[in-house]
């Protein structure tokens, strides 16, 4: 039986653990969270008391933490130490670049395969095993890391070298805010000339201004039963979390000089979102503030 390590039990993690113990794999887990753990036993995993415990014996270890702080820690203190040199290190965090290669190069160093692999699919497809995965790593080791990330993915993409997934994510991230503030700002144009909502997301919907920020996580309540904007934006996407990847898109632009005016302005907007107190809202709720509603 494959032998899960799995370290981070936060709103991702959870449900991502449990789907590996729903496949049928022995998922031994850590996280700081008492309830975390607990919630794990709950759902036939294993939780031990440290990360240095977790990774004994592991085939996989897989990380979902909050920053490459994080990451780059339990990786030195806890993962490198401790795991099996058979053992295939997988980062789900979402991180800046510099820190999935360091942590890469310090696994590769001492004889580990290694992957960054951040998600794309909030909660709900965390809890469903229907996210997709973006992976950074050598070719060699794409197939095992995709075995090994399967129990929790709808779509698993090698991106590139180690890196190469986090550079998809913070930049698809960056098109998704940049996207889902254009949608409200549509969507506000549109109330103010007195045209309909639903009107306006039947039209929008089959002509040029389509996205999925429109179409799969309509921001205005209604015309996508299953968008947070229907349960008064709870759950999905905290605005912080896109704030934390909009951060880091913009960090890495400032590195490579790359220019992003729309990404820059995506942040401030997103910044006095979080600033105001909805930071634990989906992102989507920006239109509200956009339509003067905060």
């Amino acid at each position: 039986m494959t032998r899960i390590a799995f370290i981070g039990l936060g709103n991702m993690g959870s449900g991502m653990a449990a789907n590996q113990a729903k496949a049928g794999r022995q998922v031994v887990a850590f996280d700081l969270s008492a309830e975390a753990l607990a919630r794990a036993k709950e759902q036939a995993m294993t939780p031990v008391s440290s990360a240095a415990e977790a990774v004994k014996d592991a085939n996989v270890v897989i990380t979902m933490l909050p920053a490459g702080s994080h990451v780059r820690e339990v990786y030195m203190d806890a993962i490198l130490p401790n795991a099996p040199k058979d053992a295939v290190l997988i980062d789900c965090s979402t991180i800046d670049v510099d820190s999935a290669r360091t942590v890469a190069r310090d696994a590769s160093m001492q004889g580990f395969r290694a992957a960054d692999a951040p998600v794309s699919g909030g909660t709900v497809a965390a809890n469903g095993g229907t996210l997709t995965f973006m992976v950074g790593c050598r070719e060699q080791d794409f197939a095992d890391v995709e075995e090994a990330l399967k129990p929790m993915a709808k779509a698993i993409i090698h991106a590139g070298d180690n890196g190469a997934g986090q550079a998809a994510k913070i930049c698809n991230n960056m098109l998704l805010g940049i996207s889902m503030i254009a949608t409200s700002e549509a969507f506000a144009l549109a109330e103010s000339l007195g045209l309909d909502a639903q009107k306006f997301f039947d039209i929008a919907s089959k002509a040029s201004g389509q996205n999925w920020s429109l179409t799969s996580y309509c921001p205005w309540p209604g015309p996508v039963p299953a968008a947070p904007s229907n349960r008064d934006y709870e759950g999905g996407f905290a605005a912080a979390m896109m704030l934390k990847d909009l951060k880091l898109a913009q960090d890495a632009a400032d590195t490579t000089g790359a220019p992003t005016p729309l990404g820059g302005a995506a942040e401030a907007i997103y910044t006095e979102l979080v600033n105001a107190g909805f930071g634990g809202k989906d992102f989507s709720i920006v239109l509200q503030m956009l339509r003067g509603r905060l």
